[in-house]
């Protein structure tokens, strides 16, 4: 997992193919402008995501690991709180993954909880089970699927 700002993203270009053009695109949008939607910027390997979601509580968000993408997340409109555990260290699986929607959920709790304000973003990989959409309220976020390469 790794956790920045925007500004800070050029040290991360190199460690997948899509990086650079997810971090370019995302740089190019104005953010109090953002429509809800999904954009493909490159067919299976670079997947945009605009949603507004329901936060929810530390002990209702529920984990969540991907073998086939790395989730680049960013709150657009308020902070969003995140929890996280070494996919290692999971025991309770809610279901078997699914490998169409490339999910699988878990009943274990984070180890760890952050927040990340507006301009911040989380980067999971699939070792990183995470809980996210935890706060208040609802929140208008991104969330970036970038094929495993």
């Amino acid at each position: 997992m790794i956790i920045d700002n925007l500004k800070s993203s050029a040290r991360y270009e190199h460690m997948n193919p899509y990086f650079k053009k997810a971090f370019d695109y995302l740089k190019s949008l104005d953010f109090s402008k953002i429509e809800v939607g999904k954009v493909i910027l490159d067919g299976e390997n670079l997947i945009f995501n605009v949603s507004d979601s329901t936060l929810k509580t530390e002990e209702n968000a529920k984990l969540e690991v991907h073998d086939k993408y790395i989730d680049i997340q960013m709150p657009v409109s308020k902070v969003e709180g995140f929890g996280w555990l070494h996919r290692s260290d999971l025991k309770q699986e809610s279901a078997p993954f699914n490998t169409e929607k490339d999910i699988q959920f878990f009943e274990d709790k984070a180890q760890t909880y952050f927040d990340l304000q507006p301009g911040s973003f989380a980067i999971f990989f699939p070792d990183d089970a995470h809980a996210p959409c935890i706060g208040n309220g609802t929140i208008r976020k991104i969330v970036v699927k970038v094929k495993v390469a």
